[in-house]
């Protein structure tokens, strides 16, 4: 028998995105499969849009606002598949990527491999997307996903993983914690769980960039949002170490360090602080982050704050005007077809 697959999809506020999502994982080439729709608390149209596409493929579920780890988390306490694939309210899948990771598994027949695949960013036209260049993007050990993972600040999106139950019932659920990075820290123990890791070259899916509404844009907007990055960053610190902890790893994890500390220099000096002491206790220290060098003329005459503050608003504009103009280019081809 073929193996089930759940596509889980947890959603806020995703009227404007979610049909396109749920018509992705319902084109999945893959026939057996499952599709788990989980509203969480929205005030928009989301459940009315979830709710057209129920069927005997298409679950619905309904739960007060608790943010995207308890929405992951209630997904999958419906879920019966045997492999599990994680789907945000904003991404999609190219119709082979489930079909192309489960062909890997039926000829390798080990339930303790991780599966992974390339992925590409986007604001609206999925055809026009860019992908993302990766070292990661091969298979790997586990020790070497951490190494590469934290010493060249490097990542796979969500929807890239296809995890078995076997492997999701070994990492345990997600931590419930309204974090940015909350997906970084539940991979880093199903990886850890793995014997290793599949890159199928094959499988894609596309990752939408630069939407305020998507589950991490939203809570970087909220008050605790630094102090949730800072513990899910020392939770992945944990794990690889709880895997090896020797020089490499310890060298491994301040470089980590380092590459997140522009998040929180300089506006907050009790995590900063505390990175510094996490840093020394791996044998390591931390310097103050380096700023490009279109910006580096403005640290003298103004402050190293100013000069953070401007380097963040040209990036933030630059992607405004890509995104608004990706969206009149969309308008357009949706209105001349």
């Amino acid at each position: 028998m073929r193996p089930l697959v759940s596509i889980l999809i947890p959603a806020y506020n995703a009227e404007r995105w979610l049909a396109e999502t749920i018509r992705s994982a319902l084109a999945q080439t893959w026939p057996n499969k499952e599709i788990i729709v989980i509203d969480d608390g929205s005030t928009d149209g989301t459940l009315e849009i979830a709710r057209a596409f129920e069927s005997r493929a298409v679950k619905v579920v309904y739960q007060p606002n608790a943010g995207g780890p308890a929405a992951r988390n209630k997904a999958l306490a419906h879920a019966q598949g045997d492999y599990i694939q994680w789907l945000d309210h904003d991404d999609l899948l190219a119709p082979n990527k489930i079909r192309a990771q489960l062909s890997e598994c039926e000829r390798i027949q080990d339930d303790r491999v991780l599966f992974s695949c390339p992925f590409a960013t986007f604001y609206y036209r999925m055809n026009k997307a860019r992908s993302f260049q990766s070292p990661l993007f091969r298979d790997l050990a586990p020790f070497d996903y951490f190494l590469i993972k934290f010493s060249q600040n490097t990542y796979f999106q969500s929807s890239c993983w296809l995890v078995s139950r076997k492997l999701t019932d070994l990492a345990g659920p997600w931590w419930e914690v309204r974090s940015p990075d909350d997906d970084g820290e539940y991979f880093c123990r199903v990886v850890i769980m793995s014997r290793t890791i599949r890159f199928v070259p094959e499988a894609k899916c596309y990752w939408r960039v630069g939407n305020s509404e998507s589950f991490s844009q939203a809570w970087q907007k909220s008050s605790s949002a630094l102090e949730s990055t800072f513990k899910s960053t020392c939770r992945c610190i944990e794990h690889f170490r709880s895997l090896e902890d020797s020089d490499v790893s310890r060298t491994a994890c301040v470089k980590f360090l380092q590459d997140r500390l522009f998040q929180f220099y300089p506006e907050r000096p009790d995590i900063v602080e505390q990175m510094n002491t996490l840093a020394g206790e791996l044998g390591g220290t931390l310097h103050r982050p380096l700023l490009s060098w279109k910006y580096r003329w403005i640290e003298p005459i103004f402050g190293w704050a100013v000069a953070k503050r401007a380097a963040i608003t040209c990036v933030n504009l630059r992607t405004s005007f890509e995104r608004m103009w990706d969206q009149f280019m969309h308008r357009g081809l949706s209105g001349a077809r």
